[in-house]
């Protein structure tokens, strides 16, 4: 199989995809984001996370003011081109919280 090529990525009916991200060297999944066609473009520019703020409506650096950006390694598309995985290597905590991943709150014990 060859690598994905942009038009195959199907973006919701608000121009979005979901982006998860995943720390390239623990494999802990960070967060989740959304991201249009430009800030995935950004990404890919910039070798950092570039993701769009709904509730901003403007493009967010993730970690342009906390300094905990995250360096992209890697980006894959999904089998039906609807969600990202992006691999990164993170400078500092996902969550604006200071956790190291958003991911922190259980619902229930199974």
């Amino acid at each position: 199989m060859g690598a994905p090529m942009a038009q195959e990525i199907r973006y919701n009916e608000a121009g979005l995809i979901p982006a998860i991200v995943q720390d390239t060297r623990t494999r802990q999944v960070l967060m989740m984001a959304w991201m249009n066609a430009e800030s995935l473009q950004r990404t890919l520019e910039l070798g950092e996370t570039v993701f769009w703020s709904r509730s901003r409506q403007e493009f967010w650096h993730k970690g342009a003011t906390s300094g905990n950006v995250q360096k992209v390694v890697a980006v894959h598309l999904d089998c039906d081109g609807d969600a990202l995985l992006i691999e990164v290597e993170p400078a500092g905590p996902a969550c604006h919280t200071g956790a190291v991943s958003c991911f922190f709150r259980k619902l229930g014990e199974f």
